[in-house]
């Protein structure tokens, strides 16, 4: 055992992006005899400037958690063992290939969790995974979180990715409508320091407005907060639209030569008077009217929406307008109003022009034939795809799961509880035995986050500025562990059939791919070049290393291999270990459009197809309570309850009902709260505050840690309830299959009442 002085002696410190949220911060780690004994934020980060939170500083506490599995597991009588890889690997051969050959491709699902966007494995291989497999029953948390965005963004501009960004630094005007970054950090709005980006717009003179049913953090902050009836939020969108245009306020300015539409969405929005909507948002229509005003007359604007305005009946239309609302104003695409994101890592710019446009529904569920969006199915139907038969198509008789929960982030867990333990085969790709991995066959642990490398392939998509920033591992592989990168790239051999093969040979068929694809294309810097001899340029100590130099060199600002000495590389990103700054975010029209016309497409189609049944929400009261859910700083969906640090205090399962909707009840503060949906009931703790409005209570998402079979023994201590499980999962946005977890009605009464 070391002494102080020698412990002391083996310290070093290690820089790393933080994989926790999707603010990205830099993270200078201690690491003191091969372990992360302490996190700070790195001062020097082109991108966070040192700002850290509670999530980042527990780095070492999530990345050294006894409860992390450190070897596979595979069922044997039932019940889970651990094993070596190769057993693993075998057993996902036989039990996946096996469904795959009596039953075909269709039969396995895939379904990928929110920390999968952190990880650089979960960027590179799940796409050719599923290409590999050829199923079409894919699912991930994009259907109970932010579809209705990439379906809105895909309708607008014709790429589903392309989602414009508030231009936090430079905006004077921002409008948030169901978002709360200061204790989420931000989300499909890359920010490190979000909120003290929001106090530098507010001591800079700017103005914040914010939507919201709860008087959240955020809101606190807020210039204005307007506390809206859950559910109704594009029903007041539309309205201030409808201000825009009746009060002759609509300005493109420079977007007038690549928008089409303008006089369609005038026509459609006319119905949606403030005083027609008021009574449904419960806002005043004088406070709707100012809304619209202030918005246009601010020397720049942007409007966000996020997961609050996601999650709702209408969320595609709500996502839809918040983006109108920005280009009737001409605040899109230009400095402090809402930009396009450009990372290192995207494809070759093409030239601008028309493209090959975004559609929905090129195929449908098997049960309730929900249309697919953005090649996926609602995750709300899992369940019936599992253990509903048809006499159309087999249902889903293997699971790949990878850093997946969604017993616990879907609607009506219980019964997806039960449809994952009758699969005939499961793997999941996950850190922990949680509510789901338990129902697995094989269980794949990856490494903790300080034993892999890191770069933010999604979210740099949706930074508010352009950077990069990549880190190797920081602290070497234990003995018997396994990278993540060879993890995906042996699940997909064994998954596709070539089991047993080199793990390199995927990521060298990947680069072959890619780079015969890229000299084909005339706007590409290597057209016309010999690909195998471009293959043996790129840098990088492993295959995905290879990889993101691939794709850092064919980038936008990458050295084409030669074509811009000045240009980015591999090497060039690991000579500055703290990143690279590549500026604030551009104007980029008409380059980004994908559309067919080659234009911003304001009215697309389905979005006129569904707004009468926005037009009938302006009748639509509820009855009694309803449910929204919310999130805590130190909380990240379900898969940080197992640290002690991160829980406590504030960070509670709680209730969350006001004062006068307690004492009509006869709620007591502290007291067991019966709440009844129409997925089943929980028993959860009322706390009574005047946060949220009349009418409304609140659950936080993520909670019910109490199934038997599983190993998380300090989230176990204090469970909480599953808040999802008050919905049936019948509830969802049309058009992108999103689950509706805000503005739902439940019952409730204290315990010993009848519901």
């Amino acid at each position: 055992m070391s002494s102080p002085t020698d412990s002391r002696a083996e310290s070093r410190t290690a820089l790393r992006v933080c994989p926790l949220c999707e603010a990205t911060c830099g993270l200078t780690l201690t690491i003191e005899s091969g372990r992360v004994t302490r996190a700070r934020g790195d001062r020097d980060d082109v991108f966070s400037q040192g700002f850290i939170c509670p999530k980042g500083a527990s780095f070492g506490a999530l990345d050294s958690d006894p409860d992390r599995l450190r070897t596979p597991l595979v069922r044997r009588d039932g019940e889970l063992r651990e094993a070596g890889w190769a057993e693993a690997f075998d057993a996902v051969a036989v039990g996946i290939r096996g469904v795959v050959e009596r039953y075909g491709p269709n039969s396995v699902g895939t379904v990928f969790g929110n920390p999968n966007v952190h990880t650089v494995a979960g960027a590179l291989y799940p796409p050719v995974l599923i290409a590999g497999l050829g199923t079409r029953s894919v699912f991930s948390a994009s259907t109970v979180d932010q579809m209705p965005k990439h379906v809105s963004s895909g309708l607008l501009y014709g790429d589903a990715n392309a989602i414009p960004v508030p231009d936090l630094d430079r905006t004077d005007h921002l409008l948030l409508i169901g978002a709360n970054p200061l204790e989420s950090n931000g989300s499909l709005c890359t920010a490190p320091d979000f909120p003290g980006r929001l106090k530098a717009l507010r001591a800079r003179g700017g103005t914040l407005t914010v939507i919201d049913p709860r008087r959240t953090r955020t809101a606190k902050l807020a210039d204005r907060h307007i506390a809206i009836r859950p559910g109704t939020d594009a029903l007041l969108l539309a309205a201030m639209a409808h201000v825009l245009f009746d009060e002759h306020l609509v300005d493109l300015g420079g977007l007038a030569p690549h928008v089409q539409g303008v006089d369609e969405v005038e026509a459609a929005v006319r119905d949606f008077t403030p005083d027609a909507v008021a009574e449904a948002c419960d806002v005043d229509a004088g406070t709707i009217r100012a809304l619209a005003r202030e918005l246009a007359a601010a020397p720049t604007a942007a409007v966000y929406g996020r997961i609050g305005s996601c999650t709702v009946p209408h969320g595609t239309l709500a996502s839809w307008l918040v983006d109108v609302l920005d280009i009737l104003t001409g605040n899109l695409d230009r400095p402090g109003g809402a930009l396009f994101p450009q990372a290192a890592t995207d494809k070759t710019p093409r030239p601008a022009g028309p493209g090959h446009g975004f559609a929905l529904g090129r195929w449908h569920s098997r049960v309730s034939q929900h249309p697919e969006a953005k090649s996926e199915l609602p995750l709300s139907a899992l369940a019936e795809e599992i253990d509903t038969p048809t006499a159309e198509g087999e249902p889903i008789r293997a699971l790949i799961a990878v850093a997946a929960n969604p017993v616990l982030s879907a609607p009506d867990g219980n019964r997806l509880d039960r449809a994952l333990g009758s699969l005939d085969f499961m793997v999941s790709v996950d850190p922990y035995l949680n509510e789901t991995s338990r129902h697995a066959h094989v269980v794949l642990p990856p490494p903790p986050p300080s034993q892999s490398p890191h770069h933010d392939f999604a979210l740099n998509t949706l930074a508010v500025r352009n950077q990069v920033r990549y880190n190797r591992p920081a602290v070497p592989l234990e003995p018997g562990r396994m990278a993540e990168t060879e993890i995906f790239a042996r699940l997909v051999l064994a998954a596709t059939g070539m089991h047993g093969a080199d793990p390199a040979a995927v990521d060298a068929m990947v680069v072959d791919q890619t780079l015969g694809k890229a000299v084909k294309e005339p706007h590409s810097p290597v057209h016309g070049r010999d690909p195998q001899q471009l293959a043996k340029e790129l840098g990088g100590d492993t295959g995905p290393e290879r990889r993101l130099d691939l794709m850092l060199r064919l980038g936008p600002y990458g050295d084409g291999f030669g074509v811009r000495p000045d240009g980015l590389s591999l090497a060039k990103v690991l000579a500055h270990p703290h990143g690279i700054d590549l500026g604030p975010l551009r104007p980029r029209l008409p380059q980004p459009l994908k559309t067919r016309s080659g234009k911003i497409e304001l009215l697309p189609q389905p979005i006129a197809d569904d707004l009468p049944r926005l037009r009938a929400a302006m009748r639509e009261r509820p009855a009694g309570i309803v449910l929204i859910g919310r999130r805590h700083l130190r909380s990240n969906n379900s898969w940080m309850h197992n640290v002690p640090a991160l829980t406590g205090g504030t960070n509670r399962c709680t209730l969350h009902i006001h004062p006068e909707d307690a004492a009509r009840l006869g709620v007591l503060d502290g007291a067991p709260v019966r709440v009844k949906g129409a997925g089943g009931e929980v028993v959860a703790p009322a706390e009574v505050t005047d946060v949220v409005r009349r009418g409304v209570v609140s659950l936080p998402h993520g909670w019910g840690h109490d199934r038997p079979g599983t190993r998380l023994a300090h989230a176990a201590v204090d469970p909480g309830v599953n808040v999802n499980q008050l919905l049936d999962g019948s509830l969802l946005d049309p058009l992108s299959g999103n689950a509706v977890l805000n503005g739902v009605p439940i019952e409730l009464a204290p315990t010993g009442t009848t519901l």
